[in-house]
């Protein structure tokens, strides 16, 4: 894990989910995944967008900043298909979908709507990837 990861990891925890610098005031969790190569178990802060009306949703985007490439977590998830979430102080298991589509377009739109820093990473990758969309899902499993 990197230094910069370990210190917003850090810094989640001991603030019940809130982070500062470049993410203060963004709705951030942290996902709980294991390498699909690997088989280790990873840990990667992300902004996240909530659902519109079911708080048991959220959805992530696998930006990379804006890099030509998809960030390895988003592999990781979409492979295993679960994942452990941390939300403020809660921790709970989800299942993730991979959105597509005009629900996709309209997710991402508006996570870049209201962090321009997302409408700069869709325009850094256009023509080579579309950033792709995940929802995590809460559940009891």
């Amino acid at each position: 894990m990197s230094d910069w990861n370990a210190k917003v990891i850090e810094e989640f925890r001991a603030n019940e989910g809130h982070v500062g610098g470049p993410f203060a005031g963004a709705p951030m969790v942290l996902v709980h995944h294991r390498g699909r190569k690997s088989g280790r178990e990873l840990l990667t802060p992300m902004m996240y967008l909530p659902h519109d009306t079911d708080d048991e949703v959220i959805y992530v985007f696998a930006s990379k900043a804006g890099a030509p490439e998809n960030p390895d977590w988003y592999y990781n998830l979409t492979t295993a298909g679960r994942a452990t979430v941390e939300r403020g102080t809660d921790t709970y298991p989800v299942v993730v979908r991979e959105v597509t589509g005009v629900e996709r377009d309209q997710r991402y739109d508006e996570q870049a709507r209201r962090y321009p820093g997302f409408a700069e990473y869709a325009q850094k990758t256009a023509g080579i990837r579309t950033i792709p969309v995940l929802e995590l899902t809460r559940t009891t499993a």
